[in-house]
């Protein structure tokens, strides 16, 4: 019993022995290319997934090569554009096995295995890319760096072309086996030295726009200035005019009182002093005051006395004379 076991056990590793230098496996994602004796053809490649059948090694050896789309990072590089200024580039390329025999024909000496032939196949798309980065020199430094209208997907668009083929129509990824699907620039900068030229011209331009705009400020403000003077001066000019004819007015219209009020000089006087007495008096305020003070002479008990009238009848307040005083020589007698 234990010797069937045995015997079972040890068909079956060779069986899976047998089937593994048997079969292989395409994914769906990936193509095989099947050699034999180390060479292929058109028949060699397989392109439909599943399980399928080969010739042990060394007759037959399966190549498979993944089909996705692979990204491929540049180095950077110092370029010189249109109007010799130099920039520093660096690109990026998605590519892909378009064809695999072309692909495994052209690689496949690199290495027993599909990643040795995929290192080798780097190198050359990065030394393609690197060739289709000369593209730079057709534009100027504006082109590329411009805020609005920059032509840097037009440059992309030119390397994508040269690298399908060239301006000849011959073929350059496709010689490889390689489709590119879609290239860009990842990086681009101004070297040190260009970048401080770059911001002393750039600093210059701002410093020039500032000054015009400081100048044109001033000037407006100049004028602003002279307008707001001249307008003030037609004001007061103005002003001063009209205040001189109310004066002018307010004397011709005054003079008429006053040649009244000359007829009568007491009069005039005895009328203001009754005036300052009303205004006076409606507060109802108790003073005590002197009949010597100004305006109050018309309370005095003589203020209508016959020898302190004038022609006409009106009093004459005259202002009392202050008491003389005796000089010493006097008040000895």
């Amino acid at each position: 019993m234990r010797f069937s076991l045995l015997l079972v056990f040890a068909a079956v590793i060779v069986l899976g022995f047998i089937g593994f230098m048997l079969t292989y496996t395409v994914r769906f994602t990936e193509v095989g290319v099947v050699t034999t004796f180390g060479s292929a053809n058109e028949e060699s490649v397989v392109r439909e997934a599943g399980l399928k059948w080969r010739a042990p090694y060394p007759v037959q050896k399966v190549t498979k090569y993944d089909t996705r789309v692979r990204v491929l990072n540049t180095r950077s590089e110092t370029l010189q554009t249109a109007d010799n200024r130099q920039v520093i580039a660096q690109a990026f390329v998605a590519w892909r096995v378009s064809d695999p025999l072309r692909f495994f024909q052209r690689f496949g000496g690199a290495g027993a295995d599909a990643r040795d032939h995929y290192r080798e196949a780097q190198r050359a798309v990065e030394d393609l890319v690197r060739g289709a980065l000369g593209a730079v020199s057709g534009y100027t430094f504006s082109d590329l760096f411009a805020a609005d209208g920059s032509r840097l997907a037009e440059l992309e668009a030119e390397l994508l072309d040269r690298l399908r083929g060239d301006a000849d129509g011959t073929r350059r990824l496709a010689d490889l086996g390689i489709e590119a699907e879609f290239v860009g620039i990842s990086q681009l900068v101004l070297p040190a030295e260009t970048t401080e030229a770059v911001f002393a011209r750039m600093k210059a331009q701002r410093e020039r726009l500032a000054a015009e705009a400081t100048s044109r400020g001033e000037a407006l403000a100049q004028t602003i200035i002279n307008d707001a003077e001249s307008a003030a001066a037609r004001i007061r000019a103005f002003a001063e005019q009209r205040a001189e004819q109310i004066r002018v007015q307010g004397e011709i219209e005054a003079a008429q009182y006053i040649a009244t009020l000359n007829q009568a000089k007491n009069l005039a006087v005895f009328l203001d002093q009754l005036e300052f007495m009303k205004k006076l008096l409606g507060r109802n305020t108790t003073l005590v005051l002197s009949t010597a003070m100004p305006g109050l002479g018309i309370f005095r008990p003589d203020a209508l006395a016959e020898d302190r009238t004038d022609a006409d009848g009106v009093p004459v307040f005259s202002e009392p004379k202050a008491p003389a005083v005796a000089t010493g020589q006097e008040r000895e007698e």
